[in-house]
């Protein structure tokens, strides 16, 4: 799966006015919460999206390039995108 289908299935659904889908929106409201220690996290992410932890980050990361999900959330998305960047300097 390329990343345009990622932003696809990130956003199929119609959104709030803003384009972003169902999921997208489910799972940037999932980043916005905080999880008090490791493994509750990944527990969430298959118990309330049905996803496995991988899909979730592949989903995530698609979704901090997709002008939607800036557009619906912006400070979860840029603050995501610092952290992303962070990260990769890091390397």
């Amino acid at each position: 799966m390329d990343q345009g289908d990622e932003h696809t299935e990130a956003g199929a659904e119609a959104g709030d006015g803003d384009g972003l889908g169902r999921r997208g929106r489910d799972v940037l409201a999932l980043e916005r919460r905080g999880f008090a220690g490791p493994g509750v996290k990944e527990r969430a992410i298959r118990e309330e999206l049905g996803l496995a932890p991988v899909r979730y980050y592949q989903l995530l990361n698609a979704l901090l390039d997709d002008p939607r999900a800036l557009a619906h959330d912006p400070v979860t998305v840029n603050r995501l995108r610092r952290v992303r960047e962070a990260r990769r300097a890091e390397r």
